[in-house]
């Protein structure tokens, strides 16, 4: 009995090392993201002082209120939010549609074609921004929304994912509506969507995340001040006000939030999505 009970503490003391340990590296981890947060509700130049104080003196909203009021930081939010939606749902019907494709559908050349779409993620991104920009410029598209929304809408990465996670779909089940007469766009909106539910939202907050948060290709090939993003914004308000850290702080918080709140509302199907890809595929 004394050895089991030494067992039983052995294992409990090294889940507490094991949690304590854990505990530490997440406070690690946050700390930038907790100071970025309290600077943001700090009186103006407050953060400039040596040594900087973790915690704002008297709490204060004026950062924000300067951030909406003199950087019209609500238009660029607005922007981001139609762009990132955008983005959001077309990606998901253009890559589900040929992820399903090339998981359940037979056509010549299928597979070397998937080959070819594998072996492009290999390929940096930017070295297509250029021709990219060429092609929008070609189609007028240029200081346009869909110049930042129609390169987006498909994803090699999308396109694999949801493809691994189709392929575990019965093949007697779409066999079984297709002799009952269903065609196949009935076939995909009534039996395939609803089965992909899972890896949807995983891909659904994996690709409004990367539009939020997308710098690069906005601030190439929208021109306009009152087009840009949420990041480009934040980008020149650092150039105009690089003083004021307040200010720049509460802009990257308004960045962060939407994003950081949608992982929290979905984290269980994005978790979901997964594993069961990860089983599946």
């Amino acid at each position: 009995m004394s050895r089991a009970a030494s067992d039983v503490g052995d294992s409990r003391l090294h889940a507490v090392l094991v949690n304590a340990g854990l505990l530490v590296l997440a406070l690690i981890a946050l700390a930038p993201l907790l100071w970025m947060v309290a600077v943001s509700f700090m009186q103006k130049g407050e953060a400039s002082a040596f040594p900087p104080p973790l915690l704002p003196a008297a709490p204060s909203l004026d950062a924000y209120r300067e951030l909406f009021a003199r950087a019209g930081m609500g238009r660029y939010f607005v922007n981001s939010l139609i762009v990132s939606i955008a983005i959001t749902f077309g990606a998901l019907l253009v890559n589900t549609m040929a992820g399903y494709a090339f998981a359940k559908l037979r056509f010549r050349g299928r597979d070397r074609l998937f080959q070819v779409l594998l072996a492009a993620l290999v390929i940096p991104a930017q070295v297509a921004m250029l021709p990219l920009f060429l092609m929008m410029k070609g189609l007028g598209l240029v200081n346009t929304f869909g110049a930042v929304i129609i390169p987006a809408l498909a994803t090699v990465f999308g396109i694999f994912l949801v493809r691994q996670y189709a392929r575990s779909i019965p093949e007697e089940l779409l066999e079984a509506a297709r002799i009952d007469g269903a065609g196949e766009p009935r076939i995909f909106f009534q039996i395939v969507l609803p089965m992909l539910k899972p890896v949807l939202v995983t891909l659904a907050i994996f690709t409004f995340m990367a539009a939020w948060n997308d710098f690069m290709w906005p601030l190439i090939v929208l021109t306009d001040q009152d087009n840009y993003t949420l990041p480009v914004a934040i980008a020149a308000l650092s150039r105009e006000h690089v003083q004021e850290v307040e200010m720049m702080m509460a802009g990257a918080v308004i960045t962060v939030l939407p994003v950081l709140l949608l992982f929290l509302l979905l984290q269980r199907y994005y978790i979901q999505g997964l594993l069961l890809g990860s089983v599946k595929g």
